[in-house]
């Protein structure tokens, strides 16, 4: 019996199934899909990208759903356009078999009328991104208010990119007695609210553990200076010949930059981010899964669309903005049965972090030293050797083999062999035999804990502040290198940051009578200075003025760039509302132009 078969599948699914080759349900295929043939029920499913969610719903929706009828009973909500697509690619394979089926997906930067058209045909499920959903149901080009069952893929993904009021105004339109399924990668609170919000007593199954990172991936961390992040990134390429990796950027800037400077330097790689056009998008992904690009250079939401098994690294760049995010990044290897490795370069004020994500994904980091130029040298080297043995030997060369004896026959074996493996390794040794260690040691970064002092100030998320904006301004404003300002902790309405102890006299004297737009902006240093969060704020509430008045200013922003040759950078340039817009200035008159990108997460479909 077909394990499949097992779990209730009817044969017209089990066919598709067999012509795909599947033969074993995973886990969360197998913990899903009897309950929700068995009956109808609101789930919340948590399982790691790449380990088939896309199966655990899709085939108890095209079981369950009547083909014959025209009407819309199925809405699948996934937060990004290559997701989308994928899903609705995967959706037709697994119901090649069910006569007049009809999906069709809707998402932004395609023809929105070529989308209702095929709505209007008779679509039994959509799948759709939040923005472009909630904008056809604004024009009246769909209806679900029949719908039976609605998905909300990648949960924690979509209500992480601001489409929380979009799922609410969405579902808004949908019966209260339909089934929703929720499937996320990771738990957190918005997550677990949205549950309590749409949902009614659901059943949840867990793939793996909350939060977890996936079983097959080994994960790895290099300590680097900051500025050294880009020759660091280019060493792990070199000392992993066959790499085949996703490197991941906070911002669409630093991933177009990198990947760029790839390019320049020799290697085979592309960016994805949400500038591209669709058919750029996916000329670029054509590329990678045909292996015609090695490193794929990509920002977090164009990621979301990637399904690729024999990714061998992912790396991290840079950490993204919120520490659950690495468990969909590392996600994209180690699928399908495979192993795979995924690795962070981390400067010094960034180590901590480690620790943070190890906590959520349960399991360690192994710290490790980005190789020096000898040791590469030698990678290559064997790599070569390695290729030569393994090629096919191509007869339509013999024809020109004697010639070809002719021009070598005065070099003996060894000297033939010592020319053909210079080509090789001249070149990498010529590059890395004056090349410097890059390595930071532990030693060597802050113990924030010890010599640092915990600041208060009156400015937090109501202001558009994240934690990147607020430490850029700050460490501009204060004139510190972007290492000299951390632990930074925003509020709604007040935030806490870090210094070493010999800054102190300096930020509170560079805050004394500071004001932004006629406003005072004022530090303290903090009483409970040992925690993040809780404050020894005397007097006043934080984010208003002494009159009680919450100041309504902005930032500009106008940056003052890295000097970091891979575009990296300690802020968060997408970050595309605008703040703090004017002059900060002192009551001394003396002014410093103290400008930022703004504060909170623009959505994209």
């Amino acid at each position: 019996m077909n394990k499949f078969e097992a779990l209730g599948l009817e044969e017209n699914l089990l066919k598709a199934i067999a012509d795909m080759g599947f033969e074993t349900p995973s886990d969360v295929q197998e913990k899903a899909i009897p309950i929700l043939l068995e009956r109808d029920t609101d789930m919340v499913s948590l399982a790691q990208t790449g380990t088939g969610k896309t199966a655990a719903f899709g085939f108890p929706m095209l079981q369950k759903i009547n083909v014959d009828s025209r009407t819309t009973q199925g809405l699948i909500l996934s937060p990004t356009r290559e997701l989308c697509l994928q899903i609705t690619n995967e959706l037709k394979n697994y119901g090649k078999y069910c006569k007049g089926l009809n999906v069709v997906a809707i998402y932004g930067g395609a023809s929105i009328t070529d989308q209702a058209r095929d709505v209007k045909r008779g679509a039994q499920i959509i799948v759709a991104t939040p923005g472009r959903m909630k904008d056809m149901i604004g024009r009246r080009l769909v209806d679900i208010s029949k719908i039976e069952y609605c998905v909300l893929d990648e949960a924690d993904e979509m209500l992480n990119m601001g489409f929380y009021e979009d799922i609410t105004e969405i579902l808004s339109h949908s019966p209260e007695d339909k089934s929703t399924w929720l499937f996320s990668a990771t738990m957190p609170r918005e997550v677990s609210t949205i549950a309590k919000k749409f949902m009614h007593t659901p059943v949840e199954i867990t793939v793996g553990g909350k939060n977890m990172g996936a079983e097959n991936v080994s994960h790895e961390y290099y300590l680097v200076n900051a500025r050294d992040r880009y020759q660091s990134l280019k060493r792990l390429a070199d000392a992993n010949p066959s790499i085949f990796s996703v490197i991941f950027c906070r911002t669409k800037r630093d991933t177009q930059k990198v990947a760029e400077l790839l390019i320049e330097d020799g290697y085979s790689a592309a960016a994805i981010h949400g500038d591209l056009s669709q058919n750029q998008r996916d000329m670029v992904m054509k590329s990678f899964r045909n292996r015609q690009i090695q490193m794929l250079v990509a920002t977090d939401v164009a990621a979301r669309g990637i399904d690729v098994d024999d990714i061998t690294h992912v790396i991290n760049y840079q950490l993204p903005d919120e520490i659950e995010t690495y468990t969909h990044r590392s996600g994209r290897t180690g699928r399908a049965g495979k192993t795979g490795v995924s690795i962070v370069i981390v400067s010094k004020s960034e180590r901590r972090k480690i620790s943070t994500i190890e906590k959520i994904i349960q399991k360690k980091f192994v710290q490790k030293d980005v190789p020096s130029g000898m040791e590469i040298c030698e990678v290559q080297l064997f790599h070569l050797a390695n290729k030569i043995k393994n090629t096919e030997i191509n007869h339509d060369i013999d024809t020109y083999l004697p010639n070809i004896n002719d021009v070598l026959e005065e070099f003996s074996k060894e000297e033939l062999i010592k020319k053909v493996f210079s080509v090789e390794f001249t070149r990498f040794y010529n590059y890395y035999k004056k090349a410097k260690d890059l390595n930071v040691s532990n030693d060597d970064y802050k113990d924030e804990s010890k010599d640092s002092v915990r600041y208060f100030i009156n400015i937090g998320e109501r202001d558009d502040f994240d934690w990147m904006t607020l430490k850029d301004f700050l460490k501009d404003l204060l004139n510190l290198g972007k290492d000299d300002v951390y632990k930074v902790d925003v509020k709604d309405s007040f935030s806490f940051f870090n210094t070493d102890t010999e800054h102190q006299e300096m930020v509170l004297s560079v805050f004394n009578d500071f004001q932004l737009e006629g406003r005072r902006v004022s530090v303290e240093i903090s009483k409970d200075s040992g925690r993040r969060g809780g404050s020894g704020r005397r007097g006043g509430g934080g984010g208003r003025d002494r009159g009680g008045r919450r100041g309504d200013f902005k930032k500009r922003s106008d940056r003052r760039g890295s000097s970091d040759r891979g575009g990296n950078s300690d802020r968060g340039g997408s970050k595309e509302k605008s703040g703090f817009k004017g002059r900060s200035r002192r009551r001394d008159n003396s002014s410093s132009d103290n400008r930022g990108t703004g504060g909170r997460r623009r959505r994209r479909d």
